[in-house]
């Protein structure tokens, strides 16, 4: 199984990605890692990305998706994949990828992003990640409120996985749906 933690900048992917990955024992993968210098160059100064600039990132997403179920390996992702089309590209086996929606209000993850250091995106995207943003319908929704560590197991439990092992495959949607 591929697990896919989605959201807008701030919402916690990567702090839950690590901390679910390390519980299951599986390894994780952060997007950031496949940009482009030149796209983590436009974002640190405050320029949008557009669908032109994302498709090689997400390409290269895909790619290692496909490599780990191929390799009938389970990880976790780390990816904003805001788009209802970027999705669609990176659930290359709908049997095996599944997306988590890190949801939050926009005040708290802007919060967030204002403490967060070191970091190439620039707070002031914010608001054009919510602007792209598609929310996804049929996926598991998890709110970004808790803290982390119970974020990470209620996402376990949720997709019924153990630490460590999964427990049981599941072949349809997961999760509450959102209505729209």
């Amino acid at each position: 199984m591929v697990i896919v933690l989605m959201g807008v900048a701030g919402s916690g992917k990567t702090t839950v990605g690590r901390m679910l990955a390390r519980r299951l024992g599986w390894p994780f993968r952060d997007a950031d890692n496949f940009h482009p210098l030149r796209n983590r160059e436009k974002m640190r100064r405050g320029i949008p990305l557009d669908d032109n600039d994302r498709r090689p990132w997400l390409q290269a997403i895909r790619a290692s998706i496909i490599e780990s179920i191929n390799n009938k390996k389970n990880a976790v992702y780390a990816c904003s994949a805001l788009k209802q089309a970027y999705r669609q590209l990176l659930a290359t086996d709908t049997n095996k990828v599944k997306f988590v929606y890190l949801k939050g209000p926009p005040e708290l993850i802007a919060k967030r992003l204002a403490n967060r250091k070191g970091h190439f995106f620039n707070p002031a995207l914010l608001q054009t990640q919510f602007n792209d943003l598609e929310e996804p319908r049929n996926v598991l929704e998890v709110d970004i409120s808790p803290q982390p560590d119970a974020i990470a197991d209620s996402i376990i439990a949720a997709l019924g996985l153990r630490q460590g092992a999964v427990s049981r495959q599941h072949s349809g949607p997961i999760g509450r749906e959102t209505a729209k």
